[in-house]
């Protein structure tokens, strides 16, 4: 399952979903995104029904990540109800997503 990538345009509406949703704000440049992007790709794969998860290019898309107060790179966020349920900062191993992921649903 691939994750989607979300815009400024339609953030607010993606994490008002019924699913909790995990938002990755990342970069192009950012060496420690990409790095995580596969663990990131395997743990939706795996929560696939039960989380959504997306992706939002700050650099395209500054508003959201100006909203929410994001500073470093590769930071995640889990939604629920519209609202911040979790965040967490820095590349991360497929355990650690799981884990932190699934204290927070």
């Amino acid at each position: 399952m691939a994750i989607d990538a979300i815009s400024d345009d339609d953030f607010d509406a993606t994490i008002a979903a019924d699913l909790p949703v995990v938002v990755d704000f990342w970069a192009e440049w950012c060496g420690p995104c990409k790095q995580m992007a596969p663990h990131l790709e395997a743990v939706a794969d795996e929560m696939s029904g039960k989380v959504r998860f997306v992706k939002l290019n700050v650099d395209e898309n500054p508003m959201a990540a100006s909203k929410y107060g994001v500073r470093g790179l590769p930071t995640l966020m889990i939604f629920k109800d519209g609202k911040i349920a979790a965040t967490d900062t820095g590349a991360k191993s497929k355990q650690r997503i799981s884990d932190w992921v699934k204290e927070t649903v």
